[in-house]
């Protein structure tokens, strides 16, 4: 058996070898190392050497497949020894890592880097098969977008004029995180109850200790057991604090201002999936641990171009695709 990597620098040397990149894709998508045709499912099938690819007997329309069909890495051009890197990168950074950072660091366009790094985040996306929280619940929300300081001074006039909590437009996050276990997080319209409730109780069990801030009223069920801390007064009352999701704000909203900087809100929800896989995932998992469970998660997972940026592109595959 190969020994797998453990570390980034082992991780790039190791997976620079294409007939390393084989192994482990063979030994993450067939564990049996019995290569089956992605389409049919057929065993029937022979490696071609000079092609790197398989060909599958039986008859249907794409007798050919590679390591990466069925994968987020399908269609692409780019080897696997960009590809695995990349995802290593992604899934080790606590603070995440830029498009302009991974072009400098293989040498393809920022434009495609950016690509890379969302099909890697389309992995990372949590699928909510592990269950609903329970236990004691921590609930908030956040806001991310731009500082007041540094918007126009027209904007900024308006902004203030406005007043409110989210005076500013800025883009709303709901987090839940069971103490000592999982954070889920996701993008939401508003703070009403119509678009919170529903997300909770999909979430968390009946039954279950939440703990929140004094906006929980707004938004508060009577199949929980609700308690409050107003954080006018203190932020913390015994037992009775968000201080972790308020930790898992802080690493969100690092990466956001400090890595990428400015998010587009049509994209926000992929970043904070990223963060939310990271932290769900952190110690004592190591990093190759990590890399390899996120592998496990590309299987069957598509992002064509034209869907990441909200598209309807006409003609080809190429044309679907991009050109990556």
């Amino acid at each position: 058996m190969i020994p797998r990597p453990q570390t980034r620098q082992e991780a790039i040397q190791f997976f620079s070898n294409f007939d390393n990149c084989k192994a482990f894709m063979v030994a993450l998508r067939w564990p049996d190392s019995k290569v089956k045709c992605p389409t049919c499912g057929s065993e029937k099938v022979s490696w071609l050497e000079n092609a790197r690819l398989w060909k599958c007997y039986s008859k249907h329309e794409r007798p050919k497949f590679s390591l990466k069909t069925g994968t987020i890495f399908e269609d692409s051009p780019l080897g696997l020894d960009k590809w695995l890197p990349v995802m290593w990168l992604l899934v080790n950074a606590k603070n995440g890592i830029s498009s302009w950072e991974i072009h400098r660091a293989i040498g393809v366009t920022q434009k495609t880097a950016w690509f890379m790094l969302q099909r890697c985040r389309l992995a990372m996306q949590d699928e909510l098969t592990g269950g609903s929280l329970g236990g004691e619940v921590e609930v908030d929300e956040t806001f991310i977008g731009g500082k007041a300081r540094n918007m126009h001074k027209e904007r900024k006039r308006r902004v203030q004029k406005e007043g409110g909590r989210n005076a500013g437009g800025k883009s709303t996050v709901m987090g839940m995180l069971e103490r000592g276990g999982k954070v889920r997080a996701s993008v939401i319209p508003d703070l009403t109850k119509v678009s919170m409730q529903p997300i909770i109780r999909g979430s968390v069990e009946p039954g279950t200790q939440i703990y929140s801030d004094k906006h929980g009223n707004q938004w508060c069920m009577a199949e929980y057991e609700h308690s409050m801390v107003n954080h006018l007064e203190s932020y913390v009352d015994g037992n009775v604090h968000t201080n972790g999701i308020e930790d898992f704000w802080s690493l969100l909203k690092r990466s956001i201002g400090g890595t990428y900087v400015s998010v587009e809100p049509f994209h926000l929800f992929r970043y904070v999936d990223e963060q939310a896989f990271r932290f769900n995932n952190r110690g004592p998992m190591k990093d190759a641990q990590r890399f390899s469970y996120a592998m496990r998660k590309i299987v069957g997972k598509r992002l064509t171009y034209a869907e990441l940026t909200g598209k309807t592109l006409e003609g080809g595959p190429s044309a679907q695709e991009g050109p990556f």
